[in-house]
């Protein structure tokens, strides 16, 4: 079978930078120290409303013993829980999120907050919120005819003018 020059050139050319595309992934990879998540907790989502941590009266901001903030959330059709959600600037904050039924997205816009939340899994995540202001919630994530209504309000307030609430229980 005879193969011309020139597509010989351009097989070699595509395979060269495959490669170097392969190569710099990898070294830009290394370099942030960017890697696959390495908390893998797992949670049954069929009872993720009678577990301690998920519970609806549970969700929300608080305060543990050990002086961790920490965000706990659960993404269900069609919507995130808590809706509004208040946090201080400034500060580093756990979020812990679970979802009740489908794979579910959390984008926060205008931050640098963005996970999968898997079903049967905790998503977990640790951000700071340098900027004051109100973020919309969005599931990236198509999880069904109501994905497009499913959001909720991240409001960023000055850490000065937010009281954090008493710490409870242990570290999770």
């Amino acid at each position: 079978m005879h193969v011309d020059g020139t597509e010989k050139k351009w097989v070699i050319l595509s395979f060269l930078m495959a490669f170097a595309m392969m190569g710099i992934l990898t070294a830009y990879a290394i370099n942030y120290n960017i890697r696959p998540p390495s908390n893998v907790e797992t949670v049954d989502s069929n009872a993720l409303h009678l577990t301690k941590e998920f519970a609806e009266d549970n969700l929300g901001l608080k305060v543990l013993a050990d002086g961790t903030v920490t965000v706990t959330m659960v993404a269900a059709r069609y919507g995130f829980y808590p809706q509004n959600l208040k946090v201080p600037s400034d500060t580093s904050i756990k979020f812990r999120l679970a979802s009740a039924d489908v794979l579910h997205g959390v984008h926060t816009a205008g931050t640098n907050m963005n996970t999968m939340v898997v079903p049967g899994y905790v998503s977990e995540l640790t951000t700071t919120f340098p900027h004051v202001g109100k973020f919309p919630m969005f599931c990236n994530e198509y999880c069904g005819l109501g994905h497009d209504y499913m959001w909720s309000r991240l409001i960023v307030v000055p850490k000065d003018q937010f009281t954090l609430p008493a710490p409870q229980g242990g570290a999770q």
